[in-house]
């Protein structure tokens, strides 16, 4: 493991300050005139979008460097790398539902890192800062869908 990582202070402050676009426009969505919520909840989906597909990479990263894998543990990472971003394309086209889809992402992307993240020697902090990160996301998201709906 890389020694940088063990000081988790930086992780954390770049994890938790990816939060504050999520925030930013789920707060625009609830202030902006109603003429504007579109808008922002474009911007969300849009930052969703690229941040769920980056979980998805983080596992080919951990593939790369952890020489110990068998031959399946590898495949299921390298395949699973690439789920978050097809489940982000699929967002952007079922409507209304993009949110839902994102949310269930996010989720589905926890789970699977809960089951995969011990592979590559990650230590505990990182699967609960992980898990704290995916239940703030899920619950902006809802509130820019509850926006949405109620001021739209």
């Amino acid at each position: 493991m890389n020694t940088h990582f063990l000081n988790k202070r930086f992780a954390h402050v770049l994890g938790f300050a990816g939060l504050i676009p999520f925030f930013l426009f789920m707060l625009a969505s609830w202030n902006v005139p109603p003429d504007w919520i579109g808008v922002f909840m474009r911007g969300q989906l849009a930052y969703s979008i690229a941040v769920l597909s980056f979980l998805g990479g983080i596992h080919w990263g951990g593939a790369l460097v952890s020489d110990h894998l068998s031959i399946g543990q590898t495949k299921k990472v390298l395949l699973w790398g690439v789920v978050p971003a097809i489940i982000s394309l699929f967002a952007t086209t079922v409507g209304g539902f993009g949110f839902a889809v994102l949310m269930a992402g996010f989720v589905g992307a926890y789970q699977v890192d809960k089951q995969v993240f011990p592979w590559y020697g990650l230590p505990q902090w990182f699967l609960r800062m992980r898990f704290i990160l995916t239940c703030c996301v899920v619950a902006l998201l809802a509130l820019t869908v509850i926006a949405g709906n109620v001021r739209g």
